[in-house]
């Protein structure tokens, strides 16, 4: 007696992209959503100057920023004036040329602005530059 066999099936090799489309549609949610609550700043008011821009905008650059109240922020953190001190110190022996910037606020009072210049020269910033708004801005 003859016994009749099925034919065996075919493997199919075919790779299902939903399931991975579903992932990267959530993920791109997720950074949406993400990303703007990532970005840190301190809002200042700067002064209008008519002034150059840096010459090479793309060169990593150290950012002070006092705020009205006369707070210090370093990157967009607050620290206080040691701390200050200690991290440009710091980066300074990583990165010697690093561009140094105070973004100060306009209601700042100008001892105040002097002050962190002092602090950033003793950290070993042989030069400390100062942002301004350009008219018109």
């Amino acid at each position: 007696m003859k016994r009749y066999r099925r034919p065996r099936a075919r493997l199919m090799s075919q790779i299902n992209v939903v399931p991975y489309v579903d992932v990267m549609l959530v993920l791109l949610v997720i950074f949406m959503i993400t990303a703007p609550i990532l970005k840190r700043g301190v809002k200042v008011k700067l002064p209008q100057a008519a002034a150059r821009a840096i010459p090479n905008p793309h060169r990593a650059v150290l950012i002070v920023t006092i705020d009205a109240a006369g707070r210090y922020y370093l990157d967009g953190h607050p620290v206080t004036p040691k701390v200050l001190e200690q991290r440009t110190r710091r980066l300074l022996r990583l990165r010697p040329h690093t561009p140094i910037l105070i973004r100060g606020d306009r209601a700042v009072p100008y001892q105040d602005v002097v002050a962190a210049m002092v602090l950033l020269q003793r950290a070993g910033a042989p030069s400390v530059g100062l942002m301004t708004k350009t008219r018109g801005q």
